[in-house]
């Protein structure tokens, strides 16, 4: 016995080859019955599911689509009011920025003011003391002055000038001595 291999080659060898260009008329029939046949199935059972599976999808898109644009317009809507919230916080805050550069400069004029016054008032008060001093000094003078006249008067006279009254002249007499050199 031959082997299968040697058989089938023989076989093959005897049966005309066709190229892929020949065209089988049986074939033929039979792959358009078989198409128009498989045809009619698909559009009985299949193609509705198919038109209803893609006009499910075409809305389920322009339901996406839509949201999309509303949640655009939404979004620009959003984006606006920001705008206009950012726009009023600028002013309102370069508006606080204008008064507390307004309060300062007042509270600054009103410092400068106040020590000014104070300068005032204290350099008042110093001349006013300088003057109490002043006075102060010259009646001490005055006074060292009596009591220096008078020790020089006793010196003189050889007695003591002890009572009131001689006290007052002499004060008398230096207080015109003062008003006539001043």
């Amino acid at each position: 016995m031959l082997p299968a291999s040697v058989l089938l080659a023989a076989a093959e060898a005897t049966e005309p080859r066709g190229t892929p260009f020949d065209i089988n008329p049986g074939v033929a029939i039979w792959t358009l019955v078989v198409f128009v046949i498989l045809l009619v199935i698909l559009a009985k059972s299949a193609w509705p599911a198919i038109l209803k599976a893609v006009e499910e999808r075409e809305a389920k898109i322009q339901a996406q689509l839509d949201a999309a644009e509303k949640a655009n317009a939404e979004a620009q809507r959003v984006l606006a009011v920001y705008q206009q919230q950012m726009a009023a916080a600028r002013e309102e805050s370069q508006a606080i920025v204008a008064a507390a550069r307004q309060a300062g400069e007042r509270l600054r004029e009103e410092l400068v003011s106040k020590g000014r016054a104070e300068q005032e008032e204290l350099l008042v008060r110093a001349r006013r003391e300088i003057g109490l001093e002043r006075d102060k000094a010259v009646v001490e003078l005055r006074r060292e002055a009596v009591e220096l006249s008078i020790a020089a008067a006793s010196k003189v006279l050889e007695r003591n000038l002890d009572n009131e009254t001689d006290r007052r002249l002499v004060a008398d007499f230096l207080q015109g001595l003062g008003t006539n050199l001043s």
